[in-house]
């Protein structure tokens, strides 16, 4: 080899190494060019019609991302098949932080339910935050029970019973449903669910006394159980509820470890960075420690609760889990 070859070859291998180490500088220079998130309007996809608390804790939340991130954010009702249709729209989307959907439970267990779902909660999404509780609640009709005051002598009166006792929900396979099949699981009762379409005819009738029983969302019901046309005798969650203060818990009437809560949070598309789910969860945080929005939650029959991501990822598992096997044990199917 001439010494002009050797010379060559090493100006070649300089330019290479020089060339590679400018590599990642090139590369960040681009990224630090990027707009900085959130430079156009973000979009919160509600798996529900308007009017419910899902609507409405979104609407909430959403008026305050606006208001904090400087960026309009735009809510959007994707109703039907329990969210499905707006789960499968959100999964589809970009990653890029502009597609948000304020999961709720029902969507959460919809792909155990619907063989068509077309979506997977745990593996097509980025958890962001949890931002509300929805309370249940067990109801009877007092003139037709007027000896159930509790969830022992509900128990009572369901096995002196020849037939099967009657309960209904606002559906096959809704929470309310799920959560009346575990109760009866784990306290060792029968009772026969009579489904009804939606929550306020399954009210209207529970009230009218063509079904004595109900397991409701709180929010539903609350202004029934005021108004003494129902009877309050447990509440799902671990904890009482501020609503029903004196009306204990189904674990304070002997059935430890019983948690049957209804809940919400904000969800983005798999592979949304890092960082913009990180400050969505930020800002979410924030919002649910005001007071105002918490009196504007529990007005509608919800209460504030801030999960940051990790947390809610392990809720979304926890809960996809242990319901889907009832459903499976149960072989339950939504109509």
């Amino acid at each position: 080899m001439t010494s002009y070859d050797i010379t060559t070859l090493a100006r070649g291998t300089r330019r290479a190494a020089l060339a590679l180490m400018a590599a990642p500088l090139l590369v960040g220079s681009a990224f630090a060019q990027q707009p900085a998130w959130p430079n156009k309007i973000v979009k919160l996809i509600v798996p529900f019609p308007p009017g419910g608390p899902t609507d409405t804790a979104s609407r909430i939340v959403g008026q305050k991302l606006s208001e904090r991130l400087k960026q309009t954010v735009v809510v959007e009702n994707r109703p039907g098949a329990s969210g499905s249709i707006a789960a499968v729209q959100v999964a589809k989307s970009p990653a890029d932080g502009y597609t948000l959907m304020m999961l709720a439970t029902p969507t959460l267990l919809a792909p155990h339910l619907y063989k068509t779902a077309g979506y997977d909660t745990v593996k097509d999404f980025a958890p962001v935050a949890t931002v509300y509780d929805l309370p249940i609640v067990v109801v009877v009709n007092p003139k037709l029970l007027p000896d159930v005051t509790d969830l022992n002598s509900l128990i009572a009166h369901a096995k002196a019973q020849k037939t099967a006792l009657n309960y209904t929900s606002s559906g096959a396979g809704s929470f309310g449903h799920l959560s009346m099949e575990l109760l009866k699981q784990m306290a060792g009762f029968d009772m026969q669910h009579v489904p009804y379409k939606g929550g306020t005819p399954a009210i209207t009738d529970t009230i009218g006394g063509q079904v004595p029983i109900m397991y409701a969302d709180l929010v539903a019901a609350l202004p029934h159980i005021q108004a003494g046309k129902l009877r309050a005798i447990a509440v799902g969650s671990p904890e009482r509820v501020t609503m029903l203060p004196d009306v204990k818990t189904i674990a304070e009437q002997g059935i430890k470890g019983y948690d049957a809560v209804s809940w919400g949070g904000l969800l983005a598309p798999q592979g949304t960075p890092k960082p913009v789910v990180d400050r969505i969860a930020s800002e979410v945080k924030q919002i649910l420690a005001e007071p105002e929005t918490q009196s504007r939650l529990l007005n509608a029959g919800a209460i504030a609760f801030f999960q940051s991501p990790a947390e809610i990822a392990g809720r979304i598992q926890q809960d996809y889990t242990r319901w889907g096997q009832l459903i499976r044990d149960k072989r339950i199917a939504s109509e």
